[in-house]
Formats: C-alpha cells, structure tokens, sequence
C-alpha cells in the first residue's frame, strides 16, 4: 500500500484553491454544525457495516471550503467502528473532498496509527445539475483495494442519484456501481458491478413548535451480493 504522494496533495490543493478564485457568492464567515444519527442498520455504499448505531457528526465551513469529522459506533461489540475526517470544497454544483476512513472490528482490531493498513484514503468529484446528481469516488493510498494479480486496484465507485417529492414529502433514488475489478468493494467485483440501487424516503417530524427531527427510512437491494437491506434513521 502507498502513503499520500506530495505531488499529488499539492496538485489537489492546486485544483481547490483555483476553484476558490472564481466564488462570489461564498459564506463570509465560519459556520459550525454539531449532531448525531440513530439508524437501525449501517449500510454503506450496498455493504452490511453493523446493526444499531450512532453515528456522530461535526463540522466547520467557510467560504465553501469545509472540514468534517464523522463516526459510527454499534450497540454490538462485533460492529464495526469508523472515524472519517473530510476535507472538501463546494462551488455551485460543483464539490471535491479528500476523506481519510479509518475503520476497526472485534474481529480485526486496528490501531489508528496504522495509517498503512487501517486506513483509505479517498478523492471524490460530484456535480449536482439538480434533478440529478453524479459523484465519483476513487481510494488513492493506504488500503486501497487489489485486483486479481494482488496489485493496487485503486477501487472506485460512482453514484447517481435523483431527488424528488412524492405524496408530500422527500424521496432520492441512486444508483451506484465499481467500475473495475477490486476486493475492496462486495467482498471481490471481478469487473463492473452495480453494488446498490436504493430509495430513501424522508420527512421532518415535528416535536414542538420551533423543533423537529428529521427520520429517513431507505430500501437497498445490492444485485452483485444478492443482499437486501430496509434502514431507517433519525437525526439530533
């Protein structure tokens, strides 16, 4: 496994900072978010993670550019247990973000200093037309997947989505699939594989005048595994 190339952060600071130039109508001052989810199942991108969780998260942005913190620890000692740090960029439709996953199981117990095997590291690209949304992943260094020779496969995975409103409330369908042959994706994907295809439905409850809390409850079918998943959530 590789380690970040200071080519390839300096080129990615590059790219975020000549986007920034062109924003005009950015946040002028530093917004911070704090909150957590309770969801029922942790299903990542078609893949069973855990069963009960809290997910916590926290975050900081200004002028479009933002830096994330995002976990998820199960109720079962067995679940496995994530801490992500993002830093990223939004203009317009367009986004980019860097995220550093870390994750860590009863079975396979990681310590978080083991930036060579206990941790992805991952470029994203998105652009979102509004009725539609595209986003490309792909893992750059650390654990990034092998393909069938047991080199790197730099595992990607690319997403569509559509949001829509439907007997009055939110609904997005997505699509999302590994382009090329990876083990870091469906246990191993010999070549293109759809890993999932979801609906997700949501709504605010409301509690009292002047609070809410939004709950969410999506279907998951992952056609490369044959697993079938119904989730729901709430957010604090």
């Amino acid at each position: 496994m590789k380690m970040i190339k200071g080519k390839k952060m300096m080129l990615l600071f590059a790219i975020m900072g000549l986007a920034s130039t062109s924003a005009v109508k950015a946040q002028d001052k530093v917004e911070a978010s704090v909150g957590a989810d309770l969801v029922s199942g942790y299903i990542w991108r078609g893949q069973d993670l855990g069963d009960v969780s809290v997910q916590p998260a926290v975050g900081l942005s200004y002028k479009g550019f933002s830096l994330s913190a995002w976990g998820s620890v199960g109720f079962d000692a067995t679940d496995t247990k994530e801490f992500d740090l993002t830093l990223g960029y939004e203009y317009g439709g367009f986004s980019i973000a860097v995220t550093d996953y870390w994750f860590t199981s009863y079975d396979s117990p990681a310590r978080y200093s083991d930036y060579k095997n206990a941790h992805t590291f991952e470029v994203g690209v998105g652009y979102d037309f509004g009725p539609l949304a595209v986003n490309w992943f792909t893992n750059f260094a650390g654990s990034v997947g092998e393909n069938e020779k047991g080199k790197d496969a730099y595992a990607s995975y690319v997403s569509i989505s559509a949001p829509f409103k439907l007997g009055g409330i939110d609904w997005s369908a997505e699509i999302g699939a590994t382009p090329w042959a990876n083990d870091f994706y469906n246990g191993y994907s010999d070549g293109f594989k759809v890993s999932a295809i979801s609906l997700q439905a949501s709504k605010e409850i409301k509690v009292t005048d002047s609070f809410s809390l939004p709950l969410w409850a999506q279907a998951i079918w992952n056609p490369t595994i044959k697993g079938a998943y119904f989730v729901a959530g709430i957010s604090f």
